[in-house]
Formats: C-alpha cells, structure tokens, sequence
C-alpha cells in the first residue's frame, strides 16, 4: 500500500476546476498507475472527507515549439473527486475562490 501523498500529486488550479468547487468536484494531478479506490481513500485520508465518486482521465501530450526546439509536454493523469453532500468541503481549495 502506497502512501496517501503518492498517490495526489498536487491540485488543479484552473478557471474550469475552481468552478466545480461549488458542487463539491475537485480535480488533483494524481498518479498515472492509481485507480479509483486508491484515489479515494487518500482524498479521505488526506482531507477528512467523503468521498462519493472518482473520474480519472489521462491528460494527452502535446506538442510545443520554442524557437527551432520542437518537443511535447509530459502525459498526466487527473482525476476529478466528487464529494457526498453531507461531507465538509475541502478547505485548501476555499481560499481560491
């Protein structure tokens, strides 16, 4: 069993993803071989929280160009963690809004 900060990397911090917070979504870079049963317990573990479901997907590379370089970014997984409505809210993420 890995441990719970292995498995999060670190939260997504983007216009679309700080939308869902009000619904109680919240997306995390999270390891590429984590399942969703793993991702659970550690959101709950990390965050005290309760967790209802788990959407993983894996973020393509992409192609980028600096000057004559041409290179691709690097492939992630993120995963978007969907709480219960009796759970707390996370409270990292409240204080982007």
């Amino acid at each position: 069993m890995r441990a719970p900060q292995d498995i999060i990397l670190a939260p997504v911090i983007s216009e679309a993803s700080m939308d869902g917070t009000e619904i109680k979504k919240y997306t995390f870079k999270v390891a590429t071989d984590a399942t969703k049963p793993e991702i659970a317990s550690a959101v709950e573990s990390i965050f005290g929280v309760e967790v209802k479901s788990v959407h993983t997907m894996i973020v393509p590379k992409k192609p980028k160009r600096r000057g004559v370089s041409t290179g691709f970014t690097s492939e992630w997984k993120k995963a978007i963690v969907t709480l219960t409505s009796a759970s707390k809210t996370i409270e990292f993420f409240d204080g982007m809004r």
